[in-house]
């Protein structure tokens, strides 16, 4: 019978193998501790001359900041040693440029006057005989005998001269003869003509004239 393979052995890890030695160890501390000391001569060295780079890789200056010389107190007498003068004048040079300043000035805006009210006018004036230039009329022999009278309201249109312009029988007497007679009469009468507000105008008036035989 042939022999059947043998199956190779697993090599197991062996930590014993990876330990380093004394002398190794040695030499890492020896390094780590060199190392620590230039590091602290390093820092130290930065330190003093003030040559540490910060973080943003702009190094610190070292020239000091110039700042601007203080003004020098005047003394307690004078009269710009606060100030207050120097603002007190400048406002007042402000106020007299205001002052100078040309300004807009509003016109009070004109008061609507009503005109008075026109007077009254007069009354009309109605027209007037004039006294003495009234004559009367003459009765008429024929109404007389027979018997005839009463009283004629004459109407008369007067114009602005005072002379009758149109005469009528506004009222007759029952006599066509008496009626005739105070018509003719009246057209040889003068008036006072009307008047309307002070002036002369056209008028009517109605005149009575009476015919009456004497006893």
């Amino acid at each position: 019978m042939p022999e059947s393979p043998t199956k190779p052995s697993r090599s197991h890890f062996d930590l014993a193998s990876w330990r380093p030695s004394p002398r190794a160890l040695w030499l890492v501390l020896g390094a780590f501790v060199i190392g620590l000391v230039l590091f602290a001569l390093v820092w130290s060295g930065d330190r003093d001359g003030d040559d540490f780079f910060r973080a943003n890789g702009t190094p610190p200056t070292a020239a000091p900041s110039a700042y601007e010389p203080l003004p020098v107190p005047l003394p307690a007498g004078s009269r710009d040693a606060s100030g207050m003068d120097a603002e007190r004048q400048s406002a007042d040079e402000d106020e007299v440029a205001q002052q100078d300043e040309p300004r807009l000035v509003e016109a009070p805006a004109p008061v609507a006057v009503e005109p008075p009210p026109p007077p009254p006018p007069s009354p009309l004036t109605q027209p007037r005989p004039i006294p003495g230039a009234t004559p009367a009329p003459r009765y008429p022999v024929r109404a007389l005998r027979r018997g005839e009278s009463g009283t004629v309201m004459v109407r008369a249109e007067i114009g602005p001269d005072g002379v009758p312009t149109s005469v009528s029988v506004s009222q007759g007497s029952g006599s066509r003869l008496l009626d005739r007679t105070a018509v003719d009469a009246v057209k040889r009468w003068r008036f006072e003509p009307a008047t309307l507000d002070g002036r002369p105008t056209v008028g009517t008036v109605v005149v009575p004239i009476a015919f009456e035989p004497s006893r």
